[in-house]
């Protein structure tokens, strides 16, 4: 049975799009943006709170950034890693006022360090990286680090990364993760699935319903294959990991659209399992999925499914996602679950 918890709540201010990260301790660390509304951007910060009893109680939100009323940026989307050093870093956009194709394109990413399970976070460190809602940081095995966003490019959203082999004291030239006419493709989760193959798994954004879209690489990044579908329909912001026991979760909206949005913006957020053979297939009918649905925003004004999710060591599943549904604006919510929601036996 799936529990809900309350993470961070404030009826000021509005509170999305959040990611979590567990600690050597056993601390969860969440961070997620405040802001004026998700439409309106003329203030910003990027906050983090803590839990020690996994998720049941929250301490009070506390800043990694500076609030940015009448400043000519703001910061949009944070993701957390726990790297192999212990350490937790934070990923985020820092973007231009302006027009959102510009913006976009001249958005900047920022990483944020803390060597104190995020009791204190370092000044930040400016990447390469140009583009917008990053994933995040992800550290394979050989130690390489990848660091993906996206923006417009040609008329459509197109999706890049730069990996860096030092620990970030220098990346490569910008690489093209998907790119095809016809498609938005953007807000990637890239998982590492077998020796030196990674499944990039992708939002098309054209509010159509379409399918979640993959593609791989063999070399750890630096060159991608063709535009797959994966079978998980309407799928917004994937976030995808490994289990303990192999097997592969994924968290998404349901973003079904239809006429004008009405009535159907951003109401679902779902979690599905899948396997390593599923992140490797070549073609959609080869690839499986079981999809649970975790939470409905029952808001009139609903807006939700950004999400994060850490497993601990004895397979319990906790996530972390926005809702608005009993607030009057956003609201970070936390739900603990097991692999035996997904399954009976």
């Amino acid at each position: 049975m799936i529990k809900k918890y309350s993470v961070s709540r404030d009826d000021q201010i509005y509170q999305a799009w959040p990611d979590v990260a567990l600690t050597p301790s056993g601390r969860l660390v969440c961070v997620f943006s405040e802001c004026t509304h998700h439409g309106d951007r003329s203030y910003t910060r990027i906050m983090a709170c803590d839990s020690t009893d996994r998720g049941r109680t929250w301490s009070p939100k506390r800043p990694i950034t500076e609030g940015t009323a009448g400043k000519s940026y703001y910061y949009n989307c944070a993701r957390i890693t726990r790297l192999r050093d212990q350490r937790l870093c934070v990923v985020v956009d820092r973007c231009p006022t302006g027009g959102e194709a510009t913006t976009a394109v001249q958005s900047v990413n920022l990483l944020y360090f803390s060597s104190d399970e995020g009791a204190t976070w370092s000044a930040p460190v400016e990447t390469p990286l140009r583009g917008i809602v990053p994933d995040k940081l992800l550290e394979l095995e050989t130690g390489r680090w990848i660091l993906a966003a996206h923006h417009p490019e040609n008329g459509f959203l197109a999706q890049f990364m730069r990996y860096s082999d030092d620990r970030g004291k220098t990346w490569s030239d910008r690489i093209t993760v998907a790119r095809q006419p016809g498609l938005n493709l953007c807000e990637v989760s890239i998982l590492p699935v077998t020796g030196s193959t990674l499944a990039a798994f992708l939002r098309e954004n054209s509010f159509l319903g379409w399918d979640c879209k993959k593609t791989l690489s063999h070399d750890n990044g630096e060159t991608w294959g063709e535009v797959i579908d994966f079978p998980l329909p309407a799928c917004h912001r994937p976030v995808t990991g490994r289990l303990a026991d192999g097997r592969i979760l994924i968290t998404h909206r349901f973003m079904q659209g239809g006429k004008g949005w009405v009535g159907t913006w951003t109401q679902n957020l779902f979690a599905a399992l899948t396997d390593e053979a599923s992140a490797l297939a070549t073609r959609r009918g080869d690839a499986w999925a079981r999809i649970l649905p975790v939470d409905f925003d029952r808001s009139p004004h609903s807006d939700t499914g950004y999400s994060g999710w850490v497993q601990f060591d004895d397979g319990a599943i906790y996530i972390v996602n926005y809702i608005v549904d009993d607030a009057p604006k956003g609201q970070i919510r936390g739900y603990a679950l097991g692999l035996e929601d997904f399954l009976v036996g």
